[in-house]
């Protein structure tokens, strides 16, 4: 495994002053979601949830938290496509924490990141589940 950090900024990677721009404006967008603590995070841990189309505009709009595959999909959904309040109405912090060590696999690099820094319980939580 290479001992090289995974958080360098875009510019020591090679990228053109345009690409470097355009990757932090996305982890920009990522950042300014963020809840302040994970304990704003107190969705639903059980049942249905229906997602706006706003949230959902691709794919599946209701998801059953009691099948493993839809929690997965509904937190990757949210993480990716939802607005600052949305994450405290359909996330929940215990469930987060649960799925995080998978979850972190399945969202992309920016999304992982921004969280890992902003909740060092995340990045530790896999760690140990490493």
């Amino acid at each position: 495994m290479s001992s090289r950090p995974q958080h360098l900024a875009p510019a020591t990677m090679g990228f053109s002053g345009a690409a470097t721009e355009d990757l932090a404006l996305y982890r920009e967008k990522f950042l300014r979601r963020l809840p302040d603590s994970l304990d704003e995070l107190r969705g639903p841990s059980q049942g249905i949830v229906e997602l706006p189309l706003h949230l959902a505009w691709s794919g599946m709009t209701s998801y059953d938290l009691g099948k493993p595959r839809q929690r997965m999909g509904l937190y990757r959904t949210v993480l990716h496509e939802g607005l600052r309040e949305d994450l405290p109405r359909y996330l929940n912090e215990n469930l987060l924490q649960e799925l995080w060590p998978v979850l972190r696999t399945l969202v992309g690099r920016t999304v992982r990141t921004v969280w890992e820094e902003a909740f060092p319980q995340l990045a530790s939580r896999a760690r140990a589940a490493a």
